[in-house]
């Protein structure tokens, strides 16, 4: 019997050595070298622009580190960018794709289509509405490497890109791109993207703030097939018995926006020149490009209020005569209450100091000269 066990023993110890090797298997993968290849900055920036269109499905997870000051009303946007996200993704294109949300909780899935945008929560079997409008709010989408890395990319210039490495991503050789924004008022550091070589889909994206050594957000693609998903995988059709909603959180700001009294609003804030969006009321101001960004928009008091509190409760918040004001990582965020006005904010990837000065600059709203 002796013997018996401890053969019984031997195999469950080979057992569990082949289930750590398969554990370890994706880290083993990863780990393998790869070549770099000598392929300009600009050329690979060109690629990961030209496979907008590729359809493909896999697996991505994002860690984000950026603890957002905001309301319950969006309390969906802090998570996207604040914990660990699990994604199942099926792309068929920048209109018409599907991630799925994975947690221990549950399941939600994102089908966009046709200027629609579907959220289903498995568990609640509640389906929420929204409509394309410029203002949308970030979704999972949004945060997956194809498309933030599209998003980086679009704008930067060809000053702001140099080559990097190689890499394995998703099992897949990618090669590095790190785009360095170029404005003073920028709060991130440095973006690297790296790029598939055979497809040029960005596989993974590191967002690092200036003075940091880990990157704020971290999302890439852990499994990656180029199958093209079938139309009726990203469909979405409520359910019989589903409970049906419309989404109309960004369109808040959008109402607040086009009932405040236009304001001359100057061309550049804290050395960001002024851009224009179509459907963006005169109300809202949009600054920047690329990685830096900067928004002024008008808020309900309500919204404004709880803003307000949950920057105040931050230990690193900034309270004087100008406003309130807290850096979430690379995103800065300020409350200002003009006297005899509506209360604004201004949100971007921009420093606490720049956001600042972008408010000085706003004489019709703060009341100086």
């Amino acid at each position: 019997m002796r013997a018996r066990g401890h053969g019984a023993a031997r195999r469950w110890a080979a057992v569990g050595v082949l289930i750590a090797a398969l554990l370890a298997l994706p880290a083993v993968i990863g780990a393998l070298p790869t070549s770099d290849a000598a392929v300009p900055a600009t050329e690979l920036r060109d690629r990961a622009l030209a496979s907008e269109s590729l359809g493909f499905s896999g697996y991505a997870v994002s860690a984000g580190s950026l603890a957002l000051p905001v309301t319950d009303q969006l309390s969906s946007v802090a998570d996207l960018f604040s914990a660990r996200t699990m994604m199942r993704v099926w792309w068929r294109g920048p209109a018409d794709n599907r991630v799925d949300v994975v947690t221990p909780a549950g399941e939600t899935g994102t089908h966009r289509g046709s200027g629609t945008t579907w959220t289903w929560e498995y568990e609640t079997a509640t389906a929420t509405r929204t409509t394309a409008n410029p203002l949308e709010l970030p979704a999972p989408p949004d945060v997956l490497p194809n498309a933030l890395g599209r998003r980086f990319l679009s704008e930067a210039a060809d000053s702001e890109l140099s080559r990097l490495g190689a890499r394995r991503v998703a099992g897949r050789d990618t090669l590095g791109l790190r785009l360095t924004p170029a404005a003073a008022a920028a709060s991130v550091s440095r973006v690297d993207v790296w790029i598939d070589t055979g497809t040029g889909l960005p596989l993974q994206v590191e967002v690092v703030q200036k003075g940091a050594a880990r990157p704020a957000l971290d999302t890439r693609y852990l499994d990656l097939d180029l199958a093209v998903p079938a139309r009726e995988v990203t469909a979405f059709t409520p359910p019989p018995g589903a409970s049906v909603r419309e989404g109309r959180e960004a369109e808040v700001v959008l109402e607040a926006g086009r009932r405040v009294r236009p304001v001359e609003l100057p061309a550049e804030l804290a050395g960001l020149p002024g851009r224009r969006l179509d459907g963006v009321p005169p109300g809202i101001g949009l600054y920047g490009s690329g990685v830096t960004l900067l928004a002024v928009a008008p808020v309900p008091p309500g919204l404004a209020n709880g803003l307000r509190n949950a920057l105040s409760q931050s230990p690193d918040a900034v309270v004087d005569e100008v406003g309130t004001r807290v850096s979430a990582g690379p995103v800065a965020v300020m409350i200002v209450e003009p006297p005899g006005r509506g209360p604004y904010v201004l949100t971007g990837t921009v420093t606490l100091d720049a956001i600042a000065a972008a408010a000085a600059q706003l004489p019709d709203l703060v009341g100086r000269p």
